[in-house]
């Protein structure tokens, strides 16, 4: 570690020494397989975010569509990029790669995100896929890549997934992968209008990441359709 000597001669001895910059907890990454891509959240993905999430479904069970207008989304988009670069959270952006001419078309968003380096732990959410990719491979493709990253890279011990009490598709959908109920939070989280909702609290822990690999792995035709192989 690099040492400084202060020339004041009242402070003669003093050693300053400089501290190495710490690493960002969380670096922006690209996730993919074969099907989908993970890419990280930027401000040129603005449209095409809006265009995939502006639907009712996708919000009914949220008091805000974050998608129905660039002004709406934009701050939003702004507070997970400002986040990002502070190395707090990974937010992406889905794209579908079956399609050609879709390649580069955003098709939702989803995040890691509320980082405790301390504990080990981190939520996976803030998820949503455009009406025409639910209930396809989208959804099992993006869980495996953040997961896998999140329990393999990241060396996380506990994934939380936490939805709306109410929402019972998400729930149902946790709980297929391998998410684990815990319980119901009471006036857990407080809207931007001030409303509160109670939220259903799911987890993944490290010991369960084998079973819950294999259970996604399954979801699909092959293993290798969940492989990403480079060009």
């Amino acid at each position: 570690m690099q040492q400084l000597m202060l020339k004041n001669p009242a402070l003669k001895d003093f050693l300053i020494k400089s501290c190495p910059i710490k690493p960002l907890p969380l670096k922006a990454i690209t996730l993919e397989t074969r099907l989908i891509k993970l890419v990280p959240l930027t401000m040129q993905h603005l449209e095409g975010y809006c265009l995939a999430g502006n639907y009712p479904q996708v919000w009914q069970h949220m008091p805000i569509n974050r998608c129905q207008s660039q002004e709406i989304a934009k701050p939003w988009l702004a507070e997970a990029i400002k986040k990002m670069d502070q190395g707090l959270e990974l937010a992406f952006v889905i794209i579908n790669k079956v399609s050609e001419k879709e390649s580069d078309t955003v098709i939702g968003s989803t995040r890691l995100f509320r980082y405790n380096d301390n504990d080990k732990t981190i939520e996976l959410g803030h998820t949503f896929i455009t009406p025409d990719f639910q209930r396809s491979h989208v959804n099992s493709h993006a869980k495996y890549l953040m997961l896998k990253h999140a329990f393999e890279q990241l060396k996380m011990v506990r994934v939380e997934i936490c939805t709306h009490e109410n929402n019972q598709q998400s729930r149902n959908a946790i709980t297929r992968i391998g998410g684990q109920f815990e319980g119901i939070l009471r006036k857990h989280r407080r809207a931007p209008n001030g409303d509160y909702r109670n939220t259903a609290l799911f987890s993944i822990i490290d010991e369960d990441w084998l079973q819950v690999k294999q259970q996604l792995l399954a979801t699909g035709k092959s293993q290798e359709e969940f492989m990403h192989v480079p060009s």
